[in-house]
């Protein structure tokens, strides 16, 4: 079964600097139906303006990873990290017993626009963590790439929960096949461009949930089209 959670329904923030579209209930914007899916639990796209960004504030008991789509953004930590995340940058953070971050655009001229993923932890109170990696434009292209799992296999970031993180970067009329175990969930993130599923239509910044299909084939309709794929237990 094939549910699309689609872009103009999600819950919208926009303060200026920020310009935040919410998948899930997030912040002010609460909707019982939309708390979540399996283990994730916040997929919100976020569009900063130049110089713009999120003063120091704290995490616990969340594994958080961002996912730059274009410009660049300014991260620092307690942990004692800093460093600027690019296209093709994957950041992991495990928030555990608490953390505190700040994010900023690290432009004077260009916005940023990224994916900030929530997903809960298997466990509470483990020891804060941070885990940054950069994945080549052809590692993606035309198939996809695992960037983060349970068991940080094939050189993915490790998160602490059973999901695996594929992205992908497709051109119109690329096809892709993922199968999974029928006992697992996947959640699509269209992030740019547009797909079909199984032959159902997708456009940019849709979601969709699928549950109890073995086998799915994923088609680019459009010449630029990013993709996150989820693979949740």
């Amino acid at each position: 079964m094939i549910t699309i959670r689609q872009s103009q329904a999600r819950g919208n923030a926009n303060f200026g600097w920020l310009d935040s579209k919410h998948t899930f209930s997030f912040g002010s914007y609460y909707d019982p139906k939309h708390m979540g899916f399996r283990h994730l639990r916040v997929i919100n796209e976020d569009k900063i303006e130049p110089s713009g960004g999120f003063p120091t504030h704290g995490h616990r008991d969340m594994e958080i990873i961002t996912y730059v789509l274009d410009g660049a953004l300014e991260h620092k930590d307690s942990m004692g990290n800093g460093s600027i995340i690019r296209p093709g940058d994957v950041q992991r953070m495990s928030a555990g017993t608490g953390v505190t971050h700040s994010e900023f655009n690290a432009s004077n001229t260009d916005s940023v626009h990224l994916l900030q993923i929530w997903i809960l932890p298997d466990k509470k109170g483990i020891e804060p963590s941070y885990e940054e990696k950069h994945f080549p434009l052809s590692e993606k292209q035309g198939k996809l790439k695992l960037i983060a799992s349970g068991d940080g296999k094939d050189n993915s970031l490790q998160i602490h929960q059973d999901v695996d993180l594929y992205g992908a970067v497709l051109k119109e009329g690329d096809s892709l096949i993922h199968s999974t175990n029928n006992n697992r969930s996947l959640w699509l993130q269209i992030a740019k461009g547009s797909v079909q599923i199984n032959g159902q239509h997708f456009n940019n910044g849709d979601g969709a949930a699928i549950t109890k299909e073995s086998l799915i084939e994923i088609t680019a309709t459009n010449n630029q089209t990013e993709i996150l794929l989820f693979d949740l237990a």
